[in-house]
């Protein structure tokens, strides 16, 4: 996360809930609908995790890396005053983390967090409240375990929930391409990375300085202003 854990220790974490009691709080949350403005369901992982697969109603930052959860917390801070905060993550494991700073800022009437995260809440609830795929850092990039597709292409925008690394030479942004927009060329993340490899494609070989980010990245804010 970036932060001294001399300064923001993993004791401050929030209270660990096991997977059917998150349920039973997320089910509450749920029954009430609109008339429950005291609880935010805080997805605390990056933006391309939470796209393909989320808990319903929850509060997903579009951020990049965990690095920057903790200045969209200082960015947000009234957005989590006198709430309760419910947060998840794949593992539990950033939740320690996350949970700690945000408790730091004295702002939560309660932080809880998913103990085991994702992963052990679909062990118990395959059909629960999370829907769609389960990205993972790995060569698979998700796992299933219902068939609910959230997202969508990022060129036709059919329901389509499976990554591919860009096909531009040193991009290492991941995109959404159906089947159908692969064939017909789409295969970068964006039209910028998009020209750029035709350009790759017909020039002859160069050396190229490698890009942790696609210059398409610039078009996002890095910490996100949420209402």
């Amino acid at each position: 996360m970036g932060v001294d854990p001399d300064v923001i220790s993993y004791r401050l974490a929030g209270v660990h809930l096991e997977p059917e009691e998150f349920h039973k709080k997320v089910e509450a949350l749920l029954s009430e609908g609109d008339l429950c403005d005291d609880t935010i369901l805080l997805d605390c992982r990056n933006f391309y995790e939470s796209k393909i697969g989320q808990f319903t109603r929850c509060l997903a930052p579009d951020i990049r890396k965990f690095s920057y959860f903790p200045d969209y917390v200082d960015q947000n801070l009234e957005l989590f005053r006198d709430k309760k905060v419910l947060m998840y993550c794949t593992g539990g494991i950033r939740c320690e983390r996350g949970s700690a700073y945000l408790r730091s800022k004295d702002v939560c009437k309660e932080v809880y967090q998913l103990k085991g995260g994702i992963h052990k809440y679909l062990e118990q609830f395959p059909e629960g409240f999370y829907r769609g795929k389960l990205f993972v850092f790995d060569e698979r990039y998700a796992i299933s375990s219902n068939n609910d597709v959230i997202s969508d292409c990022r060129y036709c925008r059919c329901p389509w929930d499976q990554y591919k690394l860009c096909s531009t030479q040193f991009c290492c942004q991941l995109v959404l391409s159906c089947p159908t927009c692969r064939q017909d060329g789409h295969t970068a993340c964006c039209p910028t990375c998009q020209t750029k490899g035709h350009a790759q494609s017909e020039a002859s070989p160069t050396v190229a300085h490698h890009r942790e980010e696609c210059e398409c990245t610039g078009g996002r804010p890095r910490i996100p202003q949420d209402v």
